[in-house]
């Protein structure tokens, strides 16, 4: 297994941004090193950008995300086993995540741990922010310069936990591109969907504002009624009937350990999925 820190902030535009998810992701690939006993692989991507003005084709920092795309890339070349990737926004998972459906086939399944369903378009989108659009464009829709190919299959993305979803968001649901699991984000159900879209293999990615802020706080974004740290371990050991071929964990804007050592048991259950 490697752990991957991508320390991008360019596709959240909130302010503090700039300076919490980079400090965020460092902090947390930093107690995921130490549970899983390997070093951290820092992915050199830019610092440069603004939660401003800086947007083209409705993209907020399109032009910085392109290379760190491209340094992600560069990145995965050669990755040595299963990746473990430390945000950063959740744009770091598009690489990632477009990476595992090339190299596992059509069958690859997703797991979207995320308060916000992350699915809108640059024609959709509220803020402009490409956090918002990453699993739409893994389903090869959006942007041209982010749209995966080949996609993630309609139907094998697997929302869970969401409780904050747009209204073109409502419809991909409803049009069946993606299928939600609310919370309490049960195993059971989010396996029995995964078998009925036919994954057999599966990417996972757990956005921290899933989680209930009373427990941990330490996100951009903060929507009522997440889950707690219990029942999401729960839920990702829950999914050790599939074959879980990547992960990241995302959007962590903690700068200091004590505020991330609740997560320990996270990293536990990621290490032993990831080791199989």
């Amino acid at each position: 297994m490697r752990i991957h820190a991508v320390p991008q902030w360019q596709g959240a535009l909130w302010q503090g941004a700039a300076t919490r998810l980079p400090d965020g992701c460092r902090t947390l690939a930093t107690l995921a090193a130490e549970v899983l006993g390997e070093p951290v692989h820092m992915v050199a991507v830019e610092t440069a950008g603004s939660a401003g003005s800086d947007t083209v084709d409705g993209i907020g920092n399109k032009a910085v995300l392109v290379r760190n795309r491209d340094a992600q890339l560069a990145a995965l070349e050669a990755p040595e086993g299963k990746v473990l990737t430390i945000g950063g926004d959740c744009g770091t998972d598009l690489v990632p995540a477009g990476v595992a459906r090339y190299r596992y086939g059509e069958n690859l399944g997703v797991v979207w741990f995320d308060a916000h369903a992350d699915c809108n378009t640059p024609d959709s989108s509220p803020s402009g922010a490409f956090h918002g659009m990453v699993l739409r464009a893994l389903l090869g829709e959006g942007d041209c310069e982010f749209a995966a190919s080949p996609a993630v299959a309609a139907g094998r993305v697997v929302l869970a936990g969401t409780r904050a979803l747009d209204e073109a968001e409502r419809d991909v649901v409803e049009a069946g591109l993606v299928r939600h699991v609310p919370p309490p984000a049960e195993a059971r159900d989010i396996v029995t969907a995964l078998r009925q879209a036919g994954a057999t293999k599966i990417y996972l990615h757990i956005d921290l504002d899933v989680l209930d802020a009373g427990e941990f706080g330490w996100t951009g974004y903060h929507e009522p009624g997440g889950i707690s740290i219990a029942r999401l371990v729960a839920a990702v050991a829950g999914l050790a009937e599939l074959e879980v071929v990547g992960a990241a964990v995302t959007e962590c804007a903690a700068s200091k350990r004590e505020q991330v050592e609740p997560l320990r048991p996270l990293f536990d259950v990621l290490g032993r999925l990831l080791a199989r």
